[in-house]
């Protein structure tokens, strides 16, 4: 089977939640997207977001996630913006490449919380969806279960306020764009892989379990007889680069290898309503493993000395762990797709250098490894399954 008839026979079988027509019962696993979140091809000249948008493919990977940005008051994005956000779906709707767009604020305090703004918010996606008629996947928010980018937490009796308020966004996003298109499949969730649970502690962070726990009280309270959203996105990230994905976690925070407790929880919070959850659709949609930058490669960096990149690997160490991510990945059945932060490494080493190619876009010794990954995992060729 082809890129182009795999991933629309996956991607048809999730949008009508049918899983039995593309998840095989199979040794060697079920097909995947795989793909990669990557701001680094937005650009407002066609050719070099195309030549950007290239080097995924040429990685193997049928998939890419952008984000935009959002501003309370906005129903439409900038002309500017929008002309990038065209730039790039054009660029991967000719290369066959499935494009997931991540609309949130450049500040934490511009979480919609207010019927307005959420009302704001979500016909921003609409008009974002009419707009880029290729595109057919968005994510409501990043990671909301974190004050970096979603800042109330908790009211001052210590209560969650912010699985509700991103409940009833996720309503709202859903219902929007679904108007515009029943095609349109909306991610929501993209939850940081753990957090404190603690209200007294001077930065507010919540776990995915207690998120995901929440967000299902949320909804069952609210009567809603409709879904609010068609795929579950996690940020699976460990502690350190230098554990592999394999690794399980304890208590409250979620990896690869603790699909299992995903499924679980996913199934306290939705099963018995109009939402899935136990067998709602699981896309990993960022997992990075930082790389050492040899010296060879070292041009285009900055802060050289940064402490950040002290538990990055080597790039064999890079490719093994993308390998077995994507090997774990496959052999779970709800699990539609994985994709990597970032495609490019970031130039400051202040941030993050997880990609299969250098800042400067050449090459590290794991793409070719990667790319057979992805190849295989695109096939359903990849894991060996118990």
């Amino acid at each position: 089977m082809t890129r182009v008839l795999l991933a629309a026979a996956v991607l048809a079988a999730v949008g009508v939640g049918v899983w039995g027509l593309f998840l095989r019962s199979s040794d060697h696993g079920h097909p995947l997207l795989v793909g990669a979140l990557e701001d680094a091809v937005k650009w407002p000249d066609p050719k070099t977001a195309d030549e950007r948008v290239a080097l995924a493919s040429q990685a193997d990977f049928d998939a890419l996630d952008i984000t935009t940005l959002w501003t309370p008051g906005q129903t439409e994005p900038d002309p500017g913006e929008l002309m990038i956000l065209r730039n790039v779906a054009a660029s991967t709707s000719r290369r066959h490449i499935r494009l997931l767009i991540t609309i949130y604020a450049p500040r934490p305090r511009y979480a919609p919380i207010s019927d307005d703004q959420q009302d704001e918010y979500a016909r921003y996606l609409a008009t974002l969806a009419r707009d880029l008629p290729s595109v057919r996947d968005f994510a409501v928010w990043n990671e909301p279960n974190l004050n970096t980018f979603w800042l109330y937490q908790f009211d001052e009796a210590g209560k969650d306020i912010a699985a509700p308020a991103y409940a009833s966004l996720l309503a709202r996003s859903y219902d929007a764009l679904k108007a515009v298109s029943p095609k349109i499949r909306v991610f929501g969730g993209s939850l940081a892989p753990r957090g404190a649970d603690n209200p007294e502690s001077s930065r507010h962070t919540q776990s995915p379990t207690a998120f995901i726990r929440d967000l299902g009280r949320a909804y069952r309270e609210s009567g809603r007889t409709k879904p609010i959203m068609d795929v579950f996105a996690l940020h699976p990230y460990l502690a350190r680069s230098s554990l592999p994905p394999t690794q399980t976690n304890m208590g409250t925070s979620i990896g690869i290898a603790d699909y299992d407790k995903l499924v679980r929880f996913l199934g306290r919070a939705f099963d018995g309503t109009a939402q899935k959850g136990s067998k709602l659709a699981v896309a990993y949609t960022e997992y990075g493993i930082q790389t050492k930058i040899p010296e060879s490669a070292q041009g285009p960096y900055t802060n050289l000395q940064s402490p950040l990149g002290d538990d990055a690997v080597s790039e064999e160490t890079q490719a093994r762990y993308y390998t077995q991510a994507l090997e774990l990945a496959a052999c779970q059945p709800t699990v539609i797709a994985v994709f990597f932060f970032h495609l490019f490494d970031e130039a400051d080493l202040n941030r993050w250098q997880s990609g299969p190619y250098y800042a400067d876009t050449k090459p590290k010794s794991s793409l070719e490894p990667i790319r057979k990954a992805a190849e295989k995992a695109r096939e359903g060729k990849l894991a060996t399954c118990s």
